[in-house]
């Protein structure tokens, strides 16, 4: 008696990071479609690999003109801020805990550290910018701890600046995942989803304050700057 095959392992969730990493890889060959974050609630959205590998995107200057001294770009990707920074003659470090994102920011151009940005970072507290743009606000899941981080890299006359969400859409807390055209997806990760009133209303637990805020092509962001009426934990 022959017996049966055994049914395969089912394909087990990657690390998002490998992911990611797959997925620019795969942009980088032409193959540009099919890859997409899934949320927790079942709603389906594209992944923009394509627009972070690509020049400036609309909005892109007017973020950079506002960085004038040196700069932190946090979860800097393939380096497309980076870049431009660096292209002006900004001193500019990005960080990116995926390795070949890092690989696509110096080959940019762009000086970039492959690290978690809650691990020691270079220059901690003397920053006079740092960047969170395309969606790095969501990084973790907990904008309140990751504005906290920010506020320690910091200088204290620098300035924090936020890509938000659309307006009126509050702060939410999710968890996502990543998924190619065909094959395992990722496990799901932590995110958070913030638009401007919500960060004003995060930022004095870290020590910061609301100090500006402007709209350019459709996409929102809020400058923060230290607070030097209180402390972190909201303390007078």
């Amino acid at each position: 008696m022959i017996s049966p095959a055994p049914a395969p392992a089912p394909a087990r969730d990657l690390p998002p990071v490998l992911v990611y990493e797959a997925g620019l890889r795969a942009v980088e060959r032409g193959e540009h479609s099919g890859w997409r974050v899934r949320h927790d609630d079942g709603r389906v959205s594209p992944l923009p690999l394509s627009s972070w590998l690509a020049g400036a995107r609309p909005g892109d200057h007017g973020l950079v003109d506002r960085c004038t001294r040196p700069t932190l770009d946090l979860g800097c990707g393939p380096g497309r801020l980076t870049a431009l920074l660096a292209a002006r003659g900004i001193p500019a470090l990005g960080v990116d805990i995926a390795a070949y994102a890092v690989t696509l920011a110096r080959r940019r151009g762009g000086i970039a550290l492959h690290r978690d940005l809650f691990a020691p970072l270079p220059g901690e507290g003397r920053w006079r910018h740092v960047l969170l743009a395309d969606g790095n606000l969501g990084i973790g899941g907990d904008p309140a701890a990751l504005l906290r981080r920010c506020a320690s890299l910091l200088h204290p006359r620098g300035r924090v600046l936020c890509e938000t969400d659309r307006p009126g859409t509050g702060l939410r807390r999710t968890r996502i995942r990543l998924e190619p055209p065909s094959g395992p997806g990722s496990a799901w990760l932590p995110w958070a989803y913030a638009d401007s009133e919500a960060v004003a209303a995060l930022a004095p637990a870290a020590g910061l304050a609301p100090a500006g805020h402007w709209s350019e092509h459709g996409r929102w962001f809020t400058v923060l700057a230290p607070d030097r009426t209180r402390r972190p934990g909201g303390r007078h």
